[in-house]
């Protein structure tokens, strides 16, 4: 139960941030990636700090040795990037590009304005349970 709570709390945490950042906001991230006209850098920020802050609770976290409510990390263990790692990166790199929505901030926005990001998010799950039948066949 403890696992679940802190993933909830850590969920709302990250959707708080987004919001509080503006990330929900699909502008911004289309004006981030619209270099020769009206260019948006404050998700360099954004991302910047996600970057550092990462890096250095990240050391902090495995000195530890042990998650505070696991007992184990849950690290990859897929170490080698092969087509379906390819393919699935560019694949959400033009979602993103094209509707400036990523899962986070496509969630954390259906309570700002629902209808948008409602359909990526249904759209999304509905990829994903695509992929577990194409994948089991």
């Amino acid at each position: 139960m403890k696992t679940v709570i802190s993933a909830l709390m850590a969920g709302i945490i990250f959707g708080v941030g987004l919001a509080l950042s503006g990330m929900v906001d699909p502008n911004k991230v289309i004006n981030f990636l619209d270099v020769t006209g009206n260019w948006d850098p404050s998700l360099m920020f954004v991302l910047g700090g996600g970057v550092i802050t990462t890096t250095l609770a990240y050391r902090f976290i495995f000195a530890q040795g042990k998650p505070l409510f696991d007992d184990d990390f849950h690290l990859p263990t897929l170490l080698k990037i092969d087509s379906k790692l390819l393919f699935g990166a560019i694949l959400f790199g033009i979602g993103w590009g094209l509707i400036g929505y990523c899962p986070g901030p496509a969630v954390a926005s259906i309570g700002f304005n629902p209808e948008e990001p409602l359909i990526v998010v249904v759209s999304m799950l509905a990829g994903m349970l695509l992929y577990r039948k194409i994948a089991k066949a």
